[in-house]
């Protein structure tokens, strides 16, 4: 059993890489649900319908974020490998033509998304209160999309190049300004949840514009043309379309979540927001170590040490473990106060209380989850990535759905509605540790498999 870190400092000999990238990483990412539960908690003094139509809206707009994750986990994969193959200019022409796919990507979501918005609400099963505040959020929120995919570009890139401190500072920069801005727009201004809205818009262009700046000066030094490349295009969409299907299939799990909240009331989905945040929080801590694994597995692979991708990955499951432990602890320890921030609705209280403690449970779990998650990228291993995903939504789908017909109270429905989500955990833990423990996902090499 590995000791806890205060008491011996990077004691295994993967520790201080590992954690060299992963906690940067770990308050870079979770400022991301910082910036929905900031909202959430500002939101929620307009009442319970806005915050059910936030709740609402978030999931749309995550969900056209996360069916293009590849442009950050792709890319990641990619220039870490030819990092560990010393070809850093090739690692910075992948990034390049990345961000230029991120620009066309963003603005095919906002042509797309501007006239499904009330389709995309109405999907979710929001009811009539809710529902004009979600259509509000989601179309202004949709000009932001552009800003994000380039920062999601942009951070693959540099993570690939074992550099996790830009992407701290511009994450944590965001994450303040859109506190800031929010406070202002909703609770001085008035603007109600159209002035949240705005407030990330524009903190998510000031990210943008920050990550452009530093690829430029990358670029320049490398002598690398910052023009696009047909080829570069094709190839960054083609690698990370089996992302794609992973990404479509795990939101399916969050949207089919959120539709049976939706259904089972508005205080169930406000507390499903606030609780759901509050689990996000979590595996993005979680993820730090994963996205840590994504860039050290694949600078191994790249540099052909299959020995040091073993070990480095049994480390970072042992770590992943330790923290699960730890998460689960912290939320039962602040179950009692847990909704303070977010609700003074006596129903959405007790209804956050009882769906956090799933949470808590689920989180050693997670933990190792996320970690071979994290890993199988890494090697470039995408393809087993999308199958396994496409799986174990299908696995968790009659769970889920079974649940408004148990006829059960708003209480146990949204338990229920939890363990079916930790029955998905589950089953995506045994796919990826099966894998794992097999030699297929092992391809050395500068070229991603």
């Amino acid at each position: 059993m590995p000791r806890p870190l205060s008491a011996a400092p990077f004691r295994h000999r993967h520790d201080r890489e590992i954690f060299a990238l992963a906690v940067p990483t770990f308050f870079a990412l979770v400022s991301e649900p910082l910036f929905l539960l900031t909202d959430s908690a500002i939101v929620g003094t307009l009442g319970t319908a806005a915050l059910a139509g936030l709740g609402i809206a978030g999931q749309v707009l995550l969900t056209l974020v996360a069916v293009c994750i590849f442009l950050a986990y792709g890319t990641t994969a990619a220039v870490s490998r030819k990092f560990g193959a010393g070809d850093v200019p090739g690692g910075i022409r992948d990034g390049i033509d990345g961000l230029w796919l991120a620009v066309l990507l963003g603005a095919a979501a906002i042509a797309i998304g501007w006239p499904l918005g009330p389709v995309m609400v109405d999907l979710l099963g929001a009811s009539p209160e809710a529902a004009p505040h979600a259509l509000v959020y989601l179309r202004i929120s949709l000009l932001s999309t552009p800003f994000l995919l380039i920062v999601m570009a942009g951070t693959g890139v540099l993570r690939g190049l074992q550099d996790a401190r830009t992407p701290l500072v511009v994450a944590v920069a965001s994450f303040l300004g859109n506190a800031v801005l929010c406070a202002v727009f909703v609770l001085v201004l008035d603007w109600g949840i159209a002035g949240s809205a705005w407030a990330t818009v524009l903190a998510q262009g000031g990210g943008a514009f920050w990550y452009l700046a530093v690829m430029v000066r990358r670029a320049r030094r490398e002598g690398v043309s910052l023009a696009p490349t047909a080829a570069g295009l094709r190839a960054s969409a083609s690698a990370g379309f089996a992302l794609f299907l992973r990404s479509v299939s795990m939101r399916v799990v969050a949207l089919v979540t959120v539709a049976v909240a939706a259904r089972l009331g508005d205080a169930p989905v406000a507390a499903h927001q606030v609780s759901h945040n509050i689990w996000a929080l979590l595996v993005f801590a979680m993820d730090a170590i994963a996205i840590a694994g994504q860039a050290i597995v694949g600078r191994y692979l790249g540099a052909g040490d299959v020995r040091g991708t073993r070990d480095a990955t049994r480390r970072m499951v042992e770590w992943g473990v330790m923290l699960g432990v730890l998460f689960t602890v912290a939320v039962l320890l602040v179950l009692p106060w847990a909704w303070v921030p977010f609700t003074t609705d006596p129903e959405v209280r007790v209804l956050i209380t009882a769906s956090l403690v799933v949470v808590a449970l689920l989180q050693p779990l997670s933990g190792v989850t996320m970690v071979l998650d994290g890993v199988l990228m890494g090697a470039g291993d995408q393809r087993y990535l999308a199958w396994a995903s496409l799986w174990t939504m299908l696995v968790f789908l009659p769970f889920a759905l079974v649940v408004p017909s148990l006829g059960l109270s708003a209480l146990w429905g949204v338990v229920a509605l939890w363990i079916a989500y930790g029955v998905w955990i589950l089953a995506r833990a045994v796919a990826l540790g099966h894998r794992a423990r097999g030699q297929a996902w092992l391809v050395t090499g500068a070229a991603r498999p």
